[in-house]
């Protein structure tokens, strides 16, 4: 999925200087955001004062919405790079297509795991006929220094992982959790988890001391170490948690998302990550002139143009710890 604001504004994240050390309770307030005719979006990262959890660099709710007589998700072909991006359904499909020559319809629990590398362009759209409804999540994972030039893949899982608990089915999407781990190809300790609540669930959730978490609400109404997390809302956690406690007054679905804090400071804008401004220059240059990114064969449509730059220069921070 892209970042369709055309005021799309350069943002530099990572380093520790933001990661809280320590368990706490953070909810965060989402942005409303227009993607296409009839979809928006709840975007939670980045946040004001949250930038990142881990490597999650990017977290967007949607639905669920009606779209049996709409268009649906309509995406046209953009460019990435320096990321993962993660498609994550509860509800409807979405038809995914890249410059790879990847066609996969994905549905919901699926996992469609897209790794830019040093560049890739993809659409997204519901696919005709499509359900009704359209829920889910997209995500972004930031792809470290090391491997953020990889050849560019793309995944695709219908079965994943699955651990069970009285009340609680948590499918493991990206990562380990509780020894089960998924088959989705991860660039950093990360981990991220589809938890089904039942009615009345009391559960706990064992977690890595050293990783930060933030957990988002898909569905329902449910209880995160005793705060109320509504749907489309997420809770930062912190680090330092051995455990995690769930209740559930209603059937309620979350998204539980962490990782080792992600200790390179990221530029990221629009739909890609760097390490420079001139890094996103270059990028946004090479997309207009129709280099690198290849071209998505077979959308009905023309591909996005990029916004755009800021005027001024943006300089890292420096890194704090």
């Amino acid at each position: 999925m892209s970042n369709l604001d055309r005021q799309a504004s350069l943002s530099v994240c990572g380093g520790r200087g933001f990661v809280v050390a320590e368990p706490v309770r953070e909810l965060l307030t989402p942005r409303r955001v227009r993607l296409g005719e009839s979809t928006e979006v709840r975007r939670l990262l980045p946040n004001l004062g949250r930038r990142m959890v881990g490597a999650w660099a990017f977290v967007d709710h949607y639905g669920p919405d009606d779209i049996a007589d709409e268009p649906g998700m309509q995406v046209p072909p953009h460019p990435h790079m320096g990321l993962q991006t993660v498609s994550w359904l509860h509800e409807g499909e979405v038809l995914h297509r890249d410059s790879l020559g990847s066609l996969q319809r994905i549905g919901p629990r699926e996992l469609g795991l897209m790794t830019s590398g040093r560049a890739i362009s993809h659409s997204e759209e519901s696919p005709k006929p499509h359900a009704a409804y359209l829920h889910g999540a997209q995500l972004w994972v930031a792809l470290p220094d090391a491997h953020r030039h990889v050849e560019p893949q793309f995944e695709h899982y219908a079965d994943l992982p699955v651990v069970r608990a009285s009340g609680l089915t948590a499918t493991v999407i990206l990562g380990e959790l509780d020894g089960a781990a998924s088959p989705g190809r991860t660039y950093t300790p990360i981990v991220g988890v589809d938890i089904s609540l039942a009615e009345g669930a009391d559960a706990r959730l064992p977690l890595d001391p050293d990783f930060e978490y933030a957990v988002l609400s898909m569905s329902g109404e449910a209880e995160v170490d005793g705060v109320p997390v509504l749907p489309g809302s997420m809770l930062y956690l912190g680090c330092g948690r051995t455990e995690l406690p769930l209740c559930a007054s209603s059937d309620a679905g979350l998204m539980l998302l962490g990782g080792e804090p992600f200790e390179e400071e990221i530029v990221m804008w629009w739909n890609f990550i760097g390490r420079s401004q001139e890094d996103i220059s270059r990028a946004r240059e090479d997309w207009m002139k129709g280099v690198r990114f290849g071209d998505v064969k077979g959308y009905a449509g023309a591909r996005l143009s990029a916004p755009e730059l800021p005027p001024g220069s943006l300089k890292p921070r420096g890194r704090t710890r």
